[in-house]
């Protein structure tokens, strides 16, 4: 069982209870099961998920950013968000069943990378032109945007798995050097959890109970952890080609289970974590119960706003990590295919993408990491340095994320950036929801009170991963 929760700690499950697990989408709360149509003839309605960075959040104010700009031009136009209810699986379906159906009027949608390619097979999104993703597009990410050839989505806002740690608790076990943002392996991650679980006594944190914890629960977050152990595995373990055919072998998914099996079993684990979610996993974090976590961009500036640069550290993932993130698509049905498309451009450009930084979120362009001269002026992040009036001292006194000299979250060039570039995609294929399923369920069996062996475990889920995707 859980341990009651500090307050710091029941601050910090209440912020991320407020997200998916992907970060997704802003707006208005529509009730489960409604749709909407557009306001007038000329709003472009935006389908998303919650933002996690609050009501009348960022996303909500680069919408109004263009609103103002199509006010000045006097084009009568106006974007409006939409929020979908439900997790990112509900949101999933919602937005497949509203466009097969033509019972929402949406011109634009924002897709989880993972769902592009079956939207797009779907013929549920529209193409659009090549040049919107340029040169400025981090590479890994720009991949996601293109199906079959084609380009069918625009990189909003990426993601990619972090490694957050307790730097106090690493003094505490006699650790000289608490800087870890150079980037560690797993031998080496699993010998500073041993010097920690050494200590005893009042060098000993009262709250400690394991090494590190994660996402392990019976949904997506199974599959994010289980791609990247495969891809940490030796020589790598890569699920389907570039097409979404299967590809792996019995003897490549033994070597992605014996990994996965080393990160979850035996001493390093928090239990909990086997049943976890994002809001669980970095509540438990918070509450000091472990020393390390792995989570998204996000938790970044959430776990900063109880914990000190003195307590809290960030470095790479160790071993290969996946990359996440959602993007904006033209929706079949839209009947303003030129405006959706403008809007688009609008949230997903240089300016755009350092507002979304400075705000927490993983831009998706490198100018926005690189460029000084590239700052957030449609958009006023809470507690980041802007180019308009200040933020109130409200604003200001609630953001306690650290920030480099030119107002970006501290850790964003040096390791962020690094990290996004260098991370591998989950299997792209229209079947996603059905491999996703099938994966998860099979490496339920690993993380069982009864687990079998690598062998016959991989046979199992070779032969189920075949039943559902294509052969290579």
């Amino acid at each position: 069982m859980r341990p009651s929760r500090t307050p710091a700690a029941r601050w910090a499950l209440a912020a991320l209870l407020m997200a998916c697990a992907a970060c997704s989408g802003g707006g208005t709360a529509a009730p489960s099961g409604t749709t909407v149509a557009p306001g007038g003839s000329g709003d472009i309605v935006v389908a998303s998920g919650r933002d996690v960075t609050g009501k009348g959040g960022i996303r909500q104010q680069l919408v109004d950013a263009w609103n103002a700009r199509q006010d000045r031009l006097h084009t009568g136009r106006h974007a409006r968000l939409v929020e979908l209810p439900g997790s990112a699986d509900q949101q999933r379906s919602q937005l497949l069943g509203a466009l097969q159906s033509d019972s929402a009027q949406y011109d634009v949608i924002n897709l989880d990378v993972t769902w592009v390619p079956e939207f797009a097979d779907a013929g549920l999104i529209r193409t659009l032109p090549k040049t919107m993703v340029d040169k400025d597009v981090i590479k890994s990410v720009a991949r996601t945007a293109r199906w079959d050839g084609k380009v069918y989505a625009m990189p909003f806002n990426s993601d990619v798995g972090l490694l957050y740690y307790r730097r106090d608790y690493l003094e505490r076990a006699g650790v000289q050097n608490t800087d870890l943002s150079e980037g560690l392996d797993w031998t080496q991650l699993k010998a500073l959890i041993g010097a920690v679980d050494e200590k005893r006594g009042k060098d000993r944190p009262s709250a400690y109970e394991k090494g590190w914890t994660s996402q392990f629960g019976a949904y997506e977050g199974r599959t994010v952890n289980g791609v990247e152990a495969f891809a940490s595995a030796p020589d790598g373990v890569t699920l389907t080609d570039e097409d979404g055919r299967y590809t792996a072998s019995v003897e490549g998914l033994e070597k992605g289970l014996a990994e996965l099996r080393t990160r979850t079993q035996g001493p390093y684990l928090l239990k909990d974590a086997l049943h976890s979610d994002e809001a669980e996993s970095l509540t438990d974090f918070a509450d000091g119960r472990t020393a390390f976590l792995r989570h998204w961009p996000y938790a970044y500036r959430t776990l900063h706003q109880s914990l000190s640069t003195k307590q809290l550290g960030v470095a790479p993932l160790p071993g290969t990590a996946v990359l996440g993130g959602q993007n904006l698509a033209v929706t079949h049905s839209s009947g303003q295919v030129d405006a959706a498309r403008d809007l688009i451009g609008f949230l997903t450009g240089p300016e755009s993408e350092r507002c979304l930084l400075d705000a927490g979120f993983a831009a998706t362009r490198k100018s926005a990491y690189q460029n000084g001269d590239v700052t957030c002026r449609s958009a006023r992040p809470s507690g980041a340095a802007t180019a308009g009036p200040s933020p109130s001292s409200s604003a200001e006194s609630t953001d306690r994320m650290p920030r480099d000299a030119d107002g970006r979250p501290a850790y964003a060039r040096t390791i962020l950036l690094p990290g996004l570039a260098r991370a591998v995609s989950r299997p792209r294929t229209p079947l996603y929801g059905a491999f996703t399923q099938t994966f998860t369920t099979e490496l339920g069996k690993l993380l069982s009170d009864a687990p079998p062996s690598d062998g016959d475990l991989a046979t199992e889920l070779d032969k189920a991963l075949r039943s559902v995707l294509p052969d290579g």
